[in-house]
């Protein structure tokens, strides 16, 4: 009957005459549903079972008894079957942080490090892995394994956590059950250089002579100058506009620094740094590079070549500015106030230079006690 509905493509009910509330619905393509109508507390209800083929006659029945039974007790006629769920990797996790919030939300330097991290660490460790599978006792593991690289370590930890935060945003895991939670980052090895009052007259004296002598071009000796001053990062001097330089309030307007816009303070040695800079209009930067509109690439070649005429091959470029926030402490600064000089966005970022305070304040301690017992003649015999 319901092969011979369809061959006369005729739309409209017919109904089962042994089965009460079960039928068919034809249409004029020659598509065939089975039907259910039964009334319940609510009223009338009419429900599709499926299209003819795949749903036979017989399975159509048996679904109607059931269906006919959930409506008269006040049900959804239905139970439809969860779908289910895709188990999406590690490895397709990544592959959406980079598209949606690294490119968009990094600056681009940082997202060349993660892209780094997710290829060389995150996506061979864990990217076969469904990220529902992925527990504490797994990051751990990878996490110890890199025990030896510290502060890759602790960069990975930090990504993966994003990572997995994000993952539940988007409803690829439970909500709070980040894997990356409780797992304390490693102290990192602080290896940096504080430069010494002999070593700050050796880098003077040496810019001097490479600048007479012509051995290193004008503008990376300015930077290195500037970031001697000012206490900056590399990136914020050589990306340093002269729409930047405020000379009437006296400061440097960084607009896109690593924690986003800052001014900087323009003392009068930097001032007169950049005062020795031909303006060239058709060029925006102060510390412009060897391509014509573009600024300066590459300081830390630059900066190898100073310190090793200086005797300082263990000094990095980026130890100019520790070495700022160690003098500042050694001028009697505080933490916080160091911190908004180099424009720190956590006061927890200040904590490598802790153990230089704690000496200063141990000699200062040592000097006083010295005074008072030289007048006082009270130490032991």
């Amino acid at each position: 009957m319901v092969h011979a509905l369809r061959s006369k493509c005729k739309p409209g009910l017919t109904w089962d005459r042994d089965l009460p509330g079960f039928g068919v619905r034809s249409y004029s393509t020659g598509r065939i549903a089975y039907m259910v109508q039964s009334r319940g507390p609510s009223g009338s209800r009419r429900v599709t079972l499926g299209q003819h083929g795949e749903v036979m006659p017989e399975e159509a029945r048996r679904l109607e008894a059931r269906v006919i039974d959930r409506i008269k007790a006040g049900k959804k006629p239905l139970e439809r079957k969860p779908e289910p769920e895709i188990e999406h990797t590690v490895a397709e996790l990544a592959e959406r942080c980079l598209v949606e919030y690294v490119d968009r939300q990094c600056k681009p330097a940082t997202a060349i490090r993660y892209r780094r991290l997710l290829k060389k660490h995150i996506v061979p460790f864990l990217g076969e892995m469904p990220v529902r599978a992925v527990d504490r006792s797994h990051i751990a593991a990878f996490h110890h394994d890199l025990r030896k690289t510290r502060g890759t370590a602790n960069h990975v930890l930090w990504m993966l956590s994003r990572m997995f935060g994000l993952a539940e945003t988007w409803g690829w895991r439970p909500k709070d059950t980040n894997p990356c939670s409780l797992i304390r980052e490693y102290k990192p090895n602080h290896r940096g250089r504080f430069l010494s009052r002999e070593g700050y007259l050796r880098i003077g004296r040496v810019l001097k002579e490479v600048e007479a002598k012509g051995l290193v071009n004008a503008p990376a000796i300015a930077a290195i100058r500037m970031l001697i001053l000012t206490g900056c990062r590399s990136e914020e001097i050589a990306t340093l506009r002269w729409d930047d330089v405020d000379r009437s309030s006296e400061q440097l307007r960084l607009r896109d620094s690593k924690t986003g816009p800052r001014t900087v303070p323009l003392t009068p040695a930097a001032a007169r740094v950049i005062a020795a800079r031909p303006h060239v209009l058709s060029n925006p930067w102060v510390i412009p590079g060897r391509l014509n509109g573009r600024p300066l690439q590459n300081v830390n070649r630059s900066w190898c070549k100073v310190r090793e005429r200086a005797g300082l091959e263990d000094v990095r470029l980026h130890d100019l500015r520790h070495s700022f926030a160690s003098r500042a402490l050694a001028l009697g600064e505080s933490l916080p106030m160091i911190g908004k000089l180099l424009g720190h966005a956590r006061i927890q970022t200040m904590a490598r230079y802790a153990h230089l305070a704690e000496t200063l304040v141990r000699e200062s301690a040592a000097r006083v006690a010295a005074s008072i017992g030289r007048t006082f003649r009270a130490e032991p015999t």
